[in-house]
């Protein structure tokens, strides 16, 4: 009814979700959010945040009422030992046969397009991913939309860049991570984490049935150019780099993930059709800002 604050149901409350709670009340909506354990839910709860803990690693007893005829924003990653499937999603999209959504809002990666060979993407590229965390990611995406579009649900898929902003600057590893030199090192993109919140919500409001958009700041760089100017800005030594033929001996298999894959994501869709305005289009206006508004930055 015109003039009552929504009921969006945010499923997984980590860093992004606390984020974008806190973006829906204020403007007005009644957030409830889905963690996965009541000590987290009763620390949800002196936030502010109406919590509700299920753990999404079993199948849940009771219903997501919240998410009843509302938006889900589902935030909540794939376990890391799944092969190409997520039964975290499949326990929490059965558990809405109770309580169906109007619309899901899928948190996927930009990963699921694999090594693009530092050519520009948009949405119209087919998936080929070639990292775990990846193929993951893509079974997810067609989990949800499969279910949707049985339940005739609007889903709205996200595939989005790193993740970074106050908190969460990778400051603490800069003296024991290893990276491609410069000339060598593949492209790779980023979003702020509060141009995320604002693309979550943009979605829900604006986004297409059944559409998927690329979402980071349209101005990407390197793994190196970012481990590089976070450890400028804190005033730390950069880390050590290797030529890129040396980065099976000397990366960490993490590392040597994402330098195997590289892809600059166009945003265009995102702004036109989400009607986004980045705050963060450059990482030196992102950096600035995760620094000065870390809760933490005495020790920076």
């Amino acid at each position: 009814m015109p003039g009552i604050p929504s009921t969006p149901l945010i499923a997984g409350c980590g860093y992004v979700g606390r984020r974008l709670a806190r973006l829906l009340i204020a403007r007005g909506e009644r957030p409830v959010a889905l963690v996965r354990n009541q000590r987290s839910a009763d620390e949800l709860g002196r936030t502010g945040i109406a919590p509700v803990a299920s753990d999404l690693d079993h199948p849940i007893d009771e219903p997501p009422a919240a998410a009843a005829d509302g938006t889900v924003f589902y935030l909540v990653p794939p376990p890391g030992d799944a092969e190409d499937d997520d039964p975290r999603l499949r326990h929490f999209l059965r558990a809405c046969e109770e309580a169906v959504p109007r619309r899901l809002v899928y948190l996927s990666t930009s990963g699921v397009y694999g090594d693009c060979h530092g050519e520009w993407v948009d949405e119209s590229r087919a998936p080929a991913p070639i990292s775990d965390r990846a193929r993951r990611r893509l079974a997810a995406e067609q989990i949800a939309r499969a279910w949707c579009d049985a339940h005739g649900i609007d889903v709205v898929i996200l595939r989005v860049g790193g993740i970074y902003g106050p908190g969460r600057l990778p400051i603490d590893r800069l003296s024991r991570t290893t990276l491609i030199r410069a000339e060598e090192a593949p492209w790779s993109n980023r979003i702020h984490v509060d141009d995320l919140v604002t693309t979550l919500r943009a979605a829900a409001r604006h986004g297409q049935a059944g559409a998927v958009y690329n979402v980071a700041d349209g101005n990407p760089t390197t793994m190196t150019d970012y481990f590089n100017r976070v450890a400028d800005i804190s005033g730390r030594p950069r880390p050590a780099t290797v030529p890129l033929a040396q980065a099976p001996e000397a990366l960490s298999p993490a590392m040597l993930s994402f330098v195997r894959e590289s892809r600059r994501l166009d945003i265009a869709r995102m702004q036109r059709e989400l009607r986004v305005t980045l705050k963060h289009p450059t990482l030196d206006l992102g950096l600035a800002d995760a620094v000065a508004t870390d809760p933490h930055r005495a020790a920076v």
